[in-house]
C-alpha cells in the first residue's frame, strides 16, 4: 500500500479531510466490527463513496474488501457490495463521466495497477471465480463483472491464472447456460476477453459446447436481426475461430457451418436496414471469411469451401450478391467473402460461374460485376472487391481462363453486339480514359493468363479495331503502342504488369514482342533516362520486361537475339545501372504491402500499384534476370543445352506420367471390376450355402418320411409286396391321388346314407311326443311287456358296445388317413425334387417308388375297413328299424325308458354329425365316455324301480 501511495502521489488535493477520514472509519469498521450488519452497512458505504473517490478507496479498502470476500461468504448482501467496490476502484469505464463533470483526471493506468495488486495473490482470482458458480443474482453479476475488468486489464496474467485453476474455464462456462439474461449476456463479454490471443483457452472454451451455446443464443435472438447480443456472440465465435486451425477444424467436422445459412436468408424488402443489422451481417460475412482465409491451410479451406456448397452457404450468398436494395458495405462484404469461399475450389468457381444475375435478358455475375468494376462512378472499395472475386474465380480455374479468354477470340465474338463479354468488358476497361480502370483490367486480364502458357499463345490472336478505315492491330501491339504514347503512371504500371506476365515463360509471345521494332527502344530509352522518383517504378518495370525478353528468348530472331541484347544493355544503359533499376520494384514501399495478402487493400486509388501474384513473378524472376546478364555466350549455349536436356527431360516425365496416369486409370477399372466379381462370387456363396441348407432340409424330410413310412410298411407287412422298379413313375401319384378321390366320393355317399338315418330319428323323436298319452294305459300292460323290456336293454347295450367300436375304428381311420394326406404332402415336393436330379439320386428315387406302392397297399386295407364300417352303419340301421316295429309294443315303457332313448339319440346324432364332418376334421367324431356311464348308471336305476314296483304288486 506505501508503494501504491507514493506512486500515486499520496492523497489527492481535491479530497476534503472529512471524506478521507469517513473511508479511514469505514474501513475500520469493516476491519474490526464483529456484527455482520456493522460490517455490511460499512462496505455499502465504501462502495457508494468508490465511484468519486477511486484512488483512496482502492488504497486503504481493497484488501479489507477481499478479506470480506474469504471470511462473509455465507452473506450475499455484503459480498455482492464488495464486488461491486472493488468493480468500481479497477473498471475504467467511468472516466469518461468524470471528465464530463469536469472532475480531475485521474491516472490513466489507475485500474491497470489495481488490477495488478488484485491478481498479485492468485488465490483472490481463484476465490472470484469459485464466487462466479453462486447462483445468487448479487454475487453472481458482479463477480462476472469484476472478472470481466480484470481480463481488460491485466489479460494476459489473469487468462493464465483462470488457465492452471482447476475447472477455471468450464466454470464460466456455465454462465451462457443461466437463465438471467444479463448474467448470460456478460458472461458472454467476459468469455471474450478471457479467449483473446490466447490458443489454449480458446480450444478448451470451444471443446465445452461454445459453439452450439452460442449459436442457439443466436437463434433465439433473430439472427442478423438481433440486438447487440448477437454481434457479441458473434465476436466470440471469431475470437475462437480467427488463426485457430484446430477449432476451425471442430467448428466443420460439428456441422456448424450447416447451420450458418440462415445468417443470410434476408427477405426481398430490402430497404431499412437497420444498423445493428448491418453490423451482425457485417460480422457473420467476417465469420465466414475466417473459415475460407488464404492464410489458412489449403486443406482446412477446402473442406470448409465444399461444406459451405453442399448446405447451401454460397448459393445463399450469391443471392444476396445479386440482390437488389442492399448496403454498399454489406455488398462490398460480400463480394469479398465470395470471393474466398470460391478461391482455388473449382467446384465453387464452376457454380460461380453458372449463377446469373436478375436482368432481362439474364447476364453472368461475372459480367455484371466486371461492369461495377470498369465504372469510374462505383465506390473504390466495391472496385476492389470486384477484382479480388474476378482474380479468386481465375485462381487454379484453368476451366474459368479459358472462357474468359474465348471471349476475345475472333471466333467466338458476338457479331449482333446483343450482349456484352467478359472480354469485351476487359479491353474497353483497359483502353478507357480512367487510369484505375486501365489498371484494374490490366491485372483481371494478367489473372486470365497466370501460369497458362496456351492461353498467352491463344492471347497473341486478339484483334483490335481501333479506328475506321486503319487495319486491326494485335492486343500485344496496342499496349504497347499505349505504353509509348506516355500516359499516367498508373495505366503504364498496370500494363507493363500485364505484358510481363504475358511474356513470362512463352517464348512465342516474346518472339511477337520483339518483332515490333520500336518496343526494345522504347524501353532502353525508358531505363537509361534519369527521371523522378514517380517514374522510378516504370524504369523497373522496363527493366523487368526487358529481362524477360532475354531470359525467355528462343533466338529465332536474328535481329534480336539474347547476344545483342545483352549487349545493347551494357551500350545503352550498363549492367549495373539495369540492375539498379531493377532493383526499384521491390524496394518501393507498396511492393511489401501487396506482397502480404493476395485480396487487394488500398487505402486510396494512387496506392493501388502492385498486385499480389505479380509480386510472387517478381521475386521468381529478379534473381535470374540479373544472373542472365551477366552471362556470357558460352555460358548461354551450356545454358540453352541444359534447358534442352531439360525439356527433354520433362517430355520423357511427361511421357511417363501419362502412362503412369493411364495405367492408374487401367488399375481403377480392374479394382472395380474385381470389387464387382467379389461382390458377385459373395452372392454366389450365399445362394449356395442357402441352396445347401436346403437340400439338407429336404434330405431331412425325406429320412424322417422313410422312418414314417417304414413304421407303416411293418404294421401292414402281411398286405403289401416288394416290388423293384427301375425309374420313377410320376402316373402312379395321380392315380393314388384319384384314388384318394373315390374315397371321398365314397365318404359323400355314406354321409347322405346318414342324413337319412337323421330324418328316420326325427319321426321317432316326434312319435315320442304324441305317446304321451298313452301312459296311463300303458301302465296296466307294464308286467306283461317286462321280458319285452328285457330284450330290449339288451339289443340297447349291445348297440352301445357297436358304437364304441365304430368309434374306435373311425379314430384309428382318422389317424390313418392323415398320416396319409402328410406323406402325400411331403411327398409331392421331394419328389418333385429328386425328379430334377434324377441322374444323380436313382437309388433314392426307388426308394420312394417302393414306398408308394405300400402306400397304395395301405389305401386298399383302409378301403376294406371303410367297407367293414360301413357294414356297421348298416346294421345300426337294422336296429333302429327294429326299435321302430316294437316301439308300439312299448308304450307303457316309454315314460320311464324316456331318458335312455333321449340319450341313445344323442349319441346316434353325434356319430352321425361326425361321420358327415370325417372330410373336414376326423378328430372331433366320437361319444364322450362320461355321457356314456351317466346313461348306464340311469338305465340300471330305471331296472331297479320296476323290479320294486313289480314286487309290490
Amino acid at each position: 500500500m506505501n508503494f501504491l501511495r507514493g506512486v500515486m502521489g499520496g492523497p489527492s488535493a481535491g479530497l476534503q479531510p472529512s471524506g478521507a477520514e469517513t473511508i479511514q472509519k469505514l474501513c475500520d469498521r469493516v476491519a474490526s466490527s464483529t456484527l455482520l450488519d456493522d460490517r455490511r452497512d460499512a462496505v455499502r458505504a465504501l462502495k457508494s463513496l468508490s465511484k468519486k473517490y477511486r484512488l483512496e478507496v482502492g488504497v486503504q479498502a481493497m484488501e479489507h474488501l477481499i478479506h470480506v470476500l474469504q471470511m462473509d461468504r455465507s452473506d450475499s448482501e455484503i459480498i455482492g457490495y464488495a464486488l461491486d467496490t472493488l468493480y468500481n476502484v479497477i473498471s475504467n469505464d467511468l472516466e469518461e463521466e468524470e471528465q464530463e463533470e469536469n472532475l480531475p483526471k485521474q491516472v490513466d493506468d489507475l485500474g491497470s495497477q489495481f488490477t495488478e495488486i488484485f491478481i498479485k495473490q492468485q488465490e483472490n482470482v481463484t476465490l472470484l471465480l469459485t464466487l462466479v458458480e453462486e447462483f445468487d443474482f448479487h454475487v453472481r453479476w458482479p463477480g462476472v463483472k469484476l472478472l470481466t475488468s480484470l481480463l481488460k486489464q491485466q489479460g494476459p496474467q489473469v487468462q493464465q491464472i483462470i488457465l492452471v485453476s482447476p475447472m477455471g474455464v468450464s466454470r464460466l462456462m456455465d454462465l451462457l447456460a443461466d437463465s438471467r439474461e444479463v448474467i448470460r449476456n456478460d458472461g458472454v463479454l467476459l468469455l471474450q476477453q478471457l479467449t483473446k490471443s490466447n490458443a489454449a483457452i480458446q480450444k478448451i472454451v470451444a471443446f465445452e459446447n461454445a459453439f452450439e451455446r452460442l449459436l442457439d443464443i443466436i437463434t433465439e435472438e433473430g439472427n442478423s436481426d438481433g440486438g447487440i447480443v448477437v454481434e457479441d456472440c458473434l465476436l466470440l465465435i471469431q475470437n475462437l475461430l480467427k488463426n485457430n486451425n484446430s477449432n476451425q477444424n471442430f467448428f466443420k467436422e460439428g456441422s456448424y457451418i450447416q447451420r450458418m445459412k440462415p445468417w443470410f436468408e434476408v427477405g426481398d424488402d430490402n430497404c431499412g436496414w437497420s444498423a445493428q443489422k448491418v453490423t451482425n451481417l457485417h460480422l457473420m460475412l467476417q465469420l465466414v471469411r475466417v473459415l475460407v482465409s488464404p492464410t489458412n491451410p489449403p486443406g482446412a479451406t477446402s473442406s470448409c469451401q465444399k461444406a459451405m456448397f453442399h448446405c447451401g452457404l454460397l448459393q445463399q450468398l450469391c443471392t444476396i450478391l445479386m440482390a437488389t436494395g442492399v448496403p454498399a458495405d454489406i455488398l462490398t462484404e460480400t463480394i469479398n467473402t465470395v470471393s474466398e469461399v470460391i478461391r482455388g475450389c473449382q467446384m465453387n468457381q464452376d457454380y460461380f460461374a453458372s449463377v446469373n444475375a436478375p436482368s432481362n435478358p439474364p447476364r453472368p455475375a461475372i459480367v455484371v460485376l466486371l461492369m461495377s468494376m470498369v465504372n469510374e462512378r462505383q465506390p473504390f472499395v466495391l472496385r476492389c472487391a470486384v477484382l479480388y472475386c474476378f482474380q479468386c474465380f481465375l485462381y487454379k480455374n484453368q476451366k474459368g481462363q479459358a472462357e474468359i479468354v474465348s471471349t476475345l477470340l475472333p471466333s467466338t465474338i458476338d457479331a449482333t453486339g446483343n450482349s456484352v463479354s467478359a472480354g469485351q468488358l476487359l479491353c474497353g476497361g483497359l483502353f478507357s480514359t480512367d487510369s484505375l480502370s486501365n489498371w484494374c483490367a490490366a491485372v483481371a486480364l494478367a489473372h486470365a493468363l497466370q501460369e497458362n502458357a496456351t492461353l498467352k499463345e491463344q492471347l497473341l490472336r486478339v484483334q483490335l479495331a481501333t479506328s475506321i478505315g486503319n487495319p486491326p492491330v494485335s492486343l500485344l501491339q496496342q499496349c504497347t503502342n499505349i505504353l509509348s504514347q506516355g500516359s499516367k503512371v498508373q495505366t503504364r504500371v498496370g500494363l507493363l504488369m500485364l505484358l510481363c506476365t504475358w511474356l513470362s515463360n512463352c517464348s512465342i509471345a516474346v518472339t511477337h514482342f520483339l518483332h515490333n521494332p520500336a518496343n526494345i527502344p522504347f524501353l532502353t530509352g525508358q531505363i537509361a533516362e534519369n527521371l523522378g522518383e514517380e517514374e522510378q517504378l516504370v524504369q523497373g518495370l522496363c527493366a523487368l520486361l526487358l529481362g524477360i525478353s532475354i531470359y525467355y528468348n528462343d533466338n529465332s530472331l536474328e535481329n534480336y537475339r539474347k547476344e545483342k541484347l545483352k549487349q545493347l544493355i551494357e551500350k545503352r544503359i550498363g549492367r549495373e545501372n539495369f540492375i539498379e533499376k531493377l532493383g526499384f520494384i521491390s524496394k518501393h514501399e507498396l511492393y511489401s504491402r501487396a506482397a502480404q495478402k493476395p485480396q487487394p487493400s488500398f487505402s486510396s486509388p494512387d496506392h493501388m500499384v502492385f498486385d499480389h501474384e505479380f509480386t510472387k513473378l517478381v521475386k521468381e524472376l529478379e534473381g535470374v534476370i540479373s544472373k542472365a546478364i551477366y552471362k556470357s555466350s558460352e555460358e548461354d549455349k551450356k545454358e540453352e543445352e541444359v534447358k534442352k536436356t531439360l525439356e527433354q527431360h520433362d517430355n520423357i516425365v511427361t511421357h511417363y506420367k501419362k502412362v503412369i496416369r493411364e495405367q492408374d486409370q487401367e488399375l481403377e477399372e480392374l479394382k472395380q471390376q474385381i470389387n464387382t466379381l467379389t461382390s458377385q462370387n459373395e452372392q454366389l456363396q450365399a445362394t449356395v450355402t442357402q441352396q445347401v441348407s436346403q437340400i439338407q432340409q429336404h434330405k431331412d424330410q425325406y429320412n424322417l418320411l422313410k422312418v414314417q413310412l417304414g413304421k407303416d410298411t411293418q404294421h401292414h407287412n402281411s398286405h403289401s409286396d416288394t416290388f423293384q422298379m427301375n425309374g420313377l413313375q410320376t402316373e402312379e401319384v395321380s392315380k393314388l391321388k384319384e384314388e384318394l378321390e373315390e374315397w371321398k366320393t365314397k365318404h359323400e355317399l355314406l354321409q347322405g346314407q346318414l342324413r337319412e338315418k337323421d330324418s328316420v330319428i326325427e319321426k321317432l323323436k316326434s312319435s315320442q311326443w304324441e305317446m304321451g298319452t298313452m301312459e296311463q294305459s300303458s301302465q296296466t300292460s307294464k308286467s306283461g311287456g317286462l321280458e319285452l323290456n328285457n330284450e330290449l336293454q339288451k339289443e340297447l347295450d349291445m348297440l352301445r358296445s357297436q358304437v364304441q367300436l365304430q368309434s374306435v375304428e373311425i379314430s384309428k381311420l382318422q389317424m390313418e388317413n392323415q398320416k396319409l394326406q402328410v406323406t402325400n404332402k411331403t411327398a409331392d415336393p421331394v419328389l418333385g425334387d429328386r425328379v430334377a436330379t434324377a441322374a444323380n439320386n436313382s437309388d433314392l428315387e426307388g426308394q420312394l417308388e417302393q414306398e408308394i406302392k405300400q402306400l397304395k397297399s395301405q389305401v386298399e386295407a383302409l378301403s376294406d375297413e371303410k367297407e367293414a364300417l360301413q357294414q356297421h352303419l348298416d346294421s345300426s340301421s337294422s336296429t333302429v328299424a327294429i326299435l321302430q316295429d316294437e316301439k308300439s309294443k312299448l308304450q307303457q315303457e316309454v315314460a320311464e325308458s324316456k331318458r335312455e332313448q333321449d340319450d341313445l339319440l344323442v349319441l346316434l346324432a353325434d356319430q352321425d354329425q361326425k361321420l358327415s364332418a370325417l372330410k373336414v376334421k376326423l378328430k372331433d367324431l366320437g361319444v364322450p365316455v362320461e355321457d356314456e356311464d351317466d346313461t348306464e348308471s340311469g338305465d340300471q336305476g330305471d331296472e331297479d324301480e320296476d323290479e320294486d314296483e313289480q314286487d309290490e304288486n
